[in-house]
């Protein structure tokens, strides 16, 4: 019998196929515009796909960040905002709904999740101090280096492979976080932060028992754990696919558990439940009242944290929604139907699929790209060019330069393709990889980049670039004799 819960529904032709478990009411009408006018968006947007203008996108895979579609309920939950600066009922209509999916009893609410980060680093990071991770996310890593930390990633050895069948590539090393208590000792470690799941390395899970170990190095050295939150639904329904313990557990208690482990919990909600705002949450009355000023100070009063009062509602549904398995099984399997049409085509993606996003391998995919000339962002650049598709590139434009001016290479270089919950259907996912494999097939077409104007901080934003040699011109030359002219 079919497990109704799950989103890939098998079929009479034997196939395992994605399926909605929902109905689209509300829909938005998007456009393909011809090589030619793509060409001249990517150009105008100086090959960063950040600066493209939205008309100009068939497909936008950029990010999960904000992007999600809202249910029904969440919608209709927006009408009832309680306009009130401070004491808003909707705050504490939120705050019960964060309790109840992460167990903490003090909630401070957010802009994003970066204002998270910005409290945090300020309150707990001392100047000198190391900050042990399973990997880094760009904010974070920003957020911390400015007030004085050194991030640590002390990912397994599995982790940057990107073909592999190991089920939890996000863990924390073990042996390697003994050794960073061992060099720093208790004082020289700020905190261990666990981000679930792990955005830049392929959106890959930790363990429940990978948690619990960490818990207990945790508890030897009276160290505090800080959870990313940011996709803990997601995480959560990987420990329940993979990990044998929790194959009958509800999300609910896999995610009480999961938080149960940290001192601290935040999260975007822009990824975990709706399209704007954040939290932070602890069970400690003293590590609440050690942020709690700072949260007036950059984000607004207590009971709205620099969100509108119709986002907090909006929020307050969707955290409860993040424990329904229908709902936070439908972007991984997705996910999962584009890794595995495309590993089958022999286009190089990180396996297994993980949460957020379908990574490519850039270096795989570019190998005669030279990392500095910035094969994940080249590819990102084309992909769009022949397929109206804007992703991300996660590779060495995300990543910063060193004391000497160079270029920190990348560990990997990866294009992200975002799926974000409930919002493209299968034949869109299905022309996604057909595109890929196109592009993948006609690979020694694309050249790198270079850069035109390099901002010092975050460059992957707002940074632009332009291609080295005629590349996009050839390109577009065999696109347009495979497919004609319009498309």
């Amino acid at each position: 019998m079919t497990n109704q819960n799950k989103n890939t529904i098998k079929f009479y032709s034997g196939e395992e196929i994605p399926v909605e478990l929902h109905k689209v009411r509300i829909v938005q009408k998007l456009f393909l515009k011809p090589i030619e006018e793509r060409f001249e968006a990517i150009e105008k947007a100086g090959y960063n796909t950040f600066l493209l203008n939205t008309k100009d996108i068939f497909l936008d895979q950029l990010t999960d960040s904000g992007t999600n579609a809202m249910s029904d309920n969440q919608v209709s939950s927006m009408l009832q905002a309680d306009d009130a600066y401070a004491g808003s009922q909707s705050f504490y209509r939120m705050e019960e709904a964060a309790r109840e999916v992460f167990g903490k009893h003090y909630v401070l609410p957010v802009h994003q999740g970066r204002a998270a980060e910005n409290i945090i680093s300020q309150v707990f990071i001392k100047k000198g101090q190391v900050i042990p991770m399973n990997y880094h996310f760009t904010t974070t890593k920003e957020h911390m280096e400015i007030n004085g930390g050194k991030v640590l990633e002390i990912y397994t050895d599995e982790a940057l492979k990107i073909k592999s069948d190991v089920k939890f590539k996000g863990n924390i090393d073990i042996d390697k976080l003994k050794a960073v208590f061992e060099e720093y000792g208790r004082e020289g470690v700020a905190f261990v932060r666990m981000e679930a799941s792990t955005n830049l390395i392929g959106g890959q899970p930790f363990s429940m028992q990978n948690m619990r170990d960490v818990r207990a190095l945790c508890d030897q050295y009276n160290t505090m754990m800080v959870l990313d939150a940011s996709l803990i639904g997601e995480n959560a329904y990987m420990i329940k696919e993979r990990e044998e313990e929790f194959k009958n557990a509800d999300i609910k208690d896999i995610l009480n558990e999961m938080c149960g482990y940290a001192e601290l919990v935040y999260f975007s909600s822009r990824k975990v439940s709706s399209t704007r705002g954040g939290g932070i949450l602890t069970n400690s009355e003293d590590l609440y009242l050690k942020m709690r000023d700072l949260l007036v100070l950059f984000e607004g009063f207590l009971t709205y944290g620099g969100m509108s009062v119709r986002e907090i509602e909006a929020m307050a549904v969707g955290l409860k929604e993040t424990c329904d398995d229908t709902v936070i099984s439908q972007s991984p399997s997705f996910i999962k139907y584009a890794v595995d049409n495309l590993d089958a085509l022999g286009v190089p993606v990180i396996t297994p699929a993980g949460a957020l996003g379908c990574h490519i391998d850039a270096k795989g995919f570019l190998p005669h790209v030279p990392q500095k000339e910035y094969p994940a962002g080249a590819l990102a650049s084309a992909l769009y060019l022949v397929s109206g598709i804007r992703g991300m590139e996660r590779g060495t434009i995300s990543s910063v330069r060193d004391e000497n001016g160079d270029d920190i290479l990348a560990d990997v270089e990866l294009l992200r393709l975002a799926f974000p919950r409930r919002v493209f259907t299968l034949s869109q996912t299905m022309f996604a990889v057909d595109r890929v494999k196109w592009l993948y097939d006609n690979r020694d077409l694309v050249g790198g980049l270079e850069w035109i104007q390099e901002p010092p901080l975050l460059r992957f934003f707002m940074g632009t670039l332009k291609p080295i040699g005629d590349w996009p011109q050839k390109l577009i030359a065999k696109f347009k004799k495979d497919f004609g002219e319009s498309l």
